[in-house]
């Protein structure tokens, strides 16, 4: 909080905003109304006639604007509505075409490591038949020396 000197001795100057409300608006409204029923040049019949033409008008024209309104409305959510189904099924192509190339990288993977497994077995069989028979490996080297070979990496 603020704290201000004052001198005792000027004088002070109060300003207080009061803001009217809708009260002192209806009211001048009816009181306006009222007075152009009393001094109106048509009679009693005429004037009311006319009010009821007028109050048709202005609901015909409220129910337009409502009309207007609630088709802008209803067109805007479905442009809306529209513009989201368009990115859903955007996104789900999407998601469809990576699962299948998922689906083909994962086939292409099981369909690689099955072909060196039956590499791998091959070659074990034929290490285990030379070994059995004692006859060398298919490079020449006994079986001792090729396996020792292929665990050390030569």
């Amino acid at each position: 909080m603020t704290h201000y000197d004052f001198d005792d001795d000027e004088p002070m100057v109060v300003i207080e905003k009061h803001e009217p409300g809708i009260g002192p608006f209806l009211l001048g409204l009816a009181v306006g109304a009222g007075v152009a029923l009393l001094v109106a040049p048509r009679s009693g019949l005429a004037t009311r006639r006319r009010i009821k033409q007028r109050a048709r008008r202005v609901q015909r024209a409220a129910e337009q604007v409502a009309t207007d309104v609630t088709e802008g409305v209803v067109g805007t959510f479905e442009d809306a509505r529209r513009r989201v189904e368009e990115q859903l099924d955007s996104a789900r192509e999407a998601i469809d075409l990576k699962r299948r190339q998922v689906r083909r990288a994962m086939d292409a993977g099981r369909e690689a490591a099955q072909d060196a497994r039956d590499e791998l077995e091959q070659r074990i069989a034929e290490r285990k038949l030379a070994y059995q028979t004692g006859a060398p490996a298919g490079n020449g080297r006994t079986v001792d020396d090729g396996l020792l070979d292929d665990v050390d990496g030569g």
